[in-house]
């Protein structure tokens, strides 16, 4: 009998350890944080600028992603910097987003409210975008913040912050295809920046992807100036 007890509890303490990352995963904006930190290492003070939280809210969320294993940690000075434990993160979490998106019709809805219809806008699959860019027969288009797009970006892509596009028009050729991309699949600054240049006469599509899901197909990347 104490053998069975034993047992139980060994299993209720492996499992309670599973559910540490199931519960870690279970916060909206610790979700966000997470696909914020797959554009690259980030400070405290920067991931809750981009993601609009108070600071004291950020760091709370990191230190709980940080006890389940999901991020590390590094000090420089007086700041904190995060970044995901490691690649398989970025995968956790991009499952954990297309699996609600399949099977939950109000994720599936939301998205769509979101992002709206991107397969009108004709996404373009990385390895088609990585053969074209590679021949030069698109031109490649960064939307995703200025920090992120210099810590590291799809080698030859110009960078336009989504927010900067309306009046930055003039720095792209009207002749060229514009490939949009930006912070990955749930991202809508890419479908919005194609919906502006499409208005403008421009060819434009979306990547199906952003720099998350071009970094673990293996492609190339530009990395950060030294």
């Amino acid at each position: 009998m104490q053998e069975a007890e034993r047992a139980r509890a060994h299993k209720t303490a492996l499992y309670e350890q599973f559910a540490r990352v199931g519960k870690a995963l279970a916060n909206p904006a610790r979700l966000e944080l997470l696909d914020l930190l797959a554009q690259g290492e980030r400070s405290v003070e920067d991931l809750a600028s981009a993601a609009q939280m108070k600071v004291a809210n950020t760091s709370a969320q990191l230190k709980a992603l940080a006890a389940a294993g999901l991020v590390a940690s590094r000090r420089s000075g007086v700041k904190v910097f995060y970044r995901p434990a490691d690649e398989q993160v970025a995968v956790l979490v991009r499952r954990v987003q297309d699996f609600a998106a399949d099977r939950l019709a109000e994720a599936e809805r939301a998205a769509r409210d979101y992002l709206g219809d991107i397969e009108a806008l004709e996404p373009v699959g990385l390895a088609e975008l990585a053969r074209r860019a590679e021949n030069g027969e698109v031109l490649v288009l960064d939307v995703r913040p200025a920090p992120e797009y210099d810590a590291g970006h799809i080698p030859g892509a110009i960078g336009i912050p989504h927010d900067q596009l309306a009046v930055r028009l003039a720095e792209l050729p009207r002749d060229a295809e514009i490939v949009a991309y930006c912070r990955g699949r749930y991202c809508v600054f890419a479908p919005q920046a194609v919906r502006l240049l499409r208005d403008e006469g421009f060819r434009a599509r979306p990547a199906d992807g952003g720099l998350p899901e071009w970094r673990r197909a293996g492609l190339p990347i530009t990395p950060p100036a030294a």
